[in-house]
């Protein structure tokens, strides 16, 4: 008679409590290189770490995170001590990790450095070697694989924002033993067809180092150093960074934000040069309006019929003119006229001959002196009485003060 049977969870829970009481498994420490790291934003991280031939999950609780120092990286070597547990809900086993120490830099990263060097010595990220991206392309090449996000993300970006541009998809493996070689090949057979490719669009999705180290191969560096076409290189998220990105001509932070350096947008295109085409309609209008006229001056009949007209009405103006300066003079002549009778008038009154015809007379001494007062006269005296018509000689009788 056979066992009785359990559920899938019982047997789960037994086995993580076996493994919980095995004395070796309940503080273990293992040395390997961290693959495949994730943060979560509960704040727990969740890695692997592997050798040459196997690998083990591992997981980092943000209670004990917080107690280590070291920060992680894809690539480090490091030694992790902790406990082995099985995740009942999965069925998969873990390395839950109490404390962390540095074991020395992943081989990965050592060969991504030393690689880094001899190309950057090499002169392969030299600003000087970089080409432009043209402005308006009229073909985009894309290097990726043909099943990925990346190839969807690119396609579907440009043709929202350029509805001119061709897009020649070129399909490649993008990780594994045969991918570097894959997407050399393919580079350089982009560089002879005889279709004009104007730029080219390398990379691949996000993923771990592992996953990206296609893009870090020495053969893929020297294809795209030596392609005539600009490359734009889009390997996986934002904070990825690969050899291809250094010698590339442009580095994307996605596929996608490659795709919007790749192109113009051709409405943005449209709406401006039917700006230009207004103000042109505008100017030249004006163009046109100015050169007939000038024609219409050039032509005899025209000019003497508008010279006719310009002389008849600057005549007029003359004779408004006259006019105007005919009254003005006739104005100042009246106003001169009525000044010089005010001081004929004036003067009259003022001449002595005048005065002496209304009855008045002058009193002179005997030296010629006008005689004003009587205390300059003397009984005896000889005066001289000059009237409007003649003088009379006299002699002082008496002095009456």
């Amino acid at each position: 008679m056979g066992t009785k049977p359990v559920k899938v969870s019982q047997l789960n829970n037994y086995i993580n409590r076996v493994l919980g009481t095995d004395p070796i498994l309940g503080n273990v420490s293992v040395i390997g290189e961290v693959s495949n790291l994730k943060y979560h934003n509960s704040g727990h991280v969740f890695f692997s770490l592997k050798d040459e031939t196997s690998k083990v999950n591992c997981f980092l609780a943000s209670g004990n995170r917080e107690r280590i120092d070291c920060p992680l990286e894809e690539g480090m070597e490091i030694v992790a001590t902790g406990y082995i547990s099985v995740y009942e809900r999965g069925g998969y086993y873990s390395l839950n990790i109490r404390n962390i120490e540095i074991g020395g830099v992943g081989q990965l990263a050592l060969q991504f450095e030393k690689l880094k060097a001899k190309l950057e010595k090499e002169g392969l990220f030299a600003q000087e070697h970089k080409k432009p991206i043209p402005a308006f392309p009229e073909c985009v090449a894309v290097v990726t694989s043909p099943t990925g996000a990346a190839v969807s993300d690119i396609t579907r970006t440009i043709k929202n924002k350029n509805d001119f541009v061709d897009i020649v998809i070129c399909p490649v493996l993008v990780q594994g033993p045969g991918a570097p070689d894959d997407i050399a090949k393919a580079l350089d057979f982009l560089n002879r067809i005889p279709r004009k490719i104007d730029v080219i669009i390398i990379g691949r999705g996000g993923g771990s180092m592992e996953e990206l180290w296609a893009f870090n191969e020495e053969v893929v560096a020297r294809s795209i150093y030596r392609s005539k076409i600009p490359i734009i290189s889009a390997v996986g998220h934002e904070t990825d960074f690969t050899i291809a990105d250094f010698v590339a001509d442009v580095r994307a932070a996605t596929p996608t934000a490659a795709a919007e350096l790749a192109v113009p947008d051709t409405r943005e295109l449209r709406e401006y040069l039917l700006s230009l085409h207004e103000e042109l309609c505008t100017s030249l209008v004006d163009v046109v309006d100015r050169r007939r006229k000038h024609l219409q001056m050039l032509d005899p009949e025209a000019f003497a019929n508008g010279t006719a007209s310009r002389i008849a009405y600057e005549q007029v103006n003359a004779e408004r003119l006259i006019e105007g300066m005919r009254e003005s003079l006739q104005n100042r002549i009246g106003a001169m006229r009525e000044k010089v009778r005010m001081l004929g008038e004036l003067n009259e009154t003022a001449n002595p001959t005048a005065i002496l015809s209304r009855g008045y007379s002058v009193v002179y001494d005997s030296s010629g002196a006008i005689v004003n007062s009587v205390g300059r006269l003397n009984v005896g005296d000889a005066i001289n009485i000059r009237t409007s018509d003649g003088d009379a000689e006299a002699e002082v009788t008496q002095v009456k003060p």
